[in-house]
């Protein structure tokens, strides 16, 4: 896990308890990542930096998180080759979370950003391990026994209930 193929962006370090979900999931499925704090309002400069070399530092996919007007995902999308999966957050400044969804999922075209629901930081950490495995068999590999582990939980809840 020394390399670090997907990395986990936030604008604000408020974000971090909703982005953490992301890191969590990938740790369990044995994907490496890296995490950072990228405002595209407060640090453009970084934010540039960050996108336009991401795939050069061996990174595979990004997963960015944002609240209020969302534009971190967006605009990683639009400098970087690499697919972004945005996390709209529901923060404190938010419309009930609308005005973050609406942000990340309303992209032009040309500029794609794969959208998960709003806090959905684990599923975006699934998704790009699911991105990763195209490549990567042993990751492929956890993820079915993931999904596995998932069924049987339902399986199991679905007996207790019936006893």
């Amino acid at each position: 896990m020394d390399r670090k193929q997907v990395s986990i962006v936030m604008g604000s370090d408020s974000d971090l308890p909703i982005m953490q979900q992301a890191a969590e999931i990938l740790d369990h499925l044995g994907v490496g990542y890296e995490i950072d704090i990228v405002s595209a309002h407060r640090t453009p400069e970084k934010l540039y930096e960050f996108a336009a070399n991401a795939h050069t530092r061996g990174v595979d996919v990004i997963i960015a998180g944002a609240g209020g007007a969302a534009h971190l995902p967006g605009m990683v999308a639009a400098i970087s080759p690499l697919p972004v999966i945005g996390v709209p957050i529901k923060s404190s400044n938010s419309i009930d979370g609308w005005d973050s969804v609406l942000s990340i999922l309303q992209m032009p075209g040309g500029v794609p950003v794969a959208t998960v629901a709003l806090n959905g930081a684990k599923n975006a950490g699934i998704l790009a391990a699911q991105i990763v495995s195209a490549s990567n068999s042993i990751i492929r590999s956890k993820i079915i026994k993931y999904k596995e582990d998932l069924k049987q939980q339902v399986l199991t809840k679905s007996q207790r209930l019936k006893k």
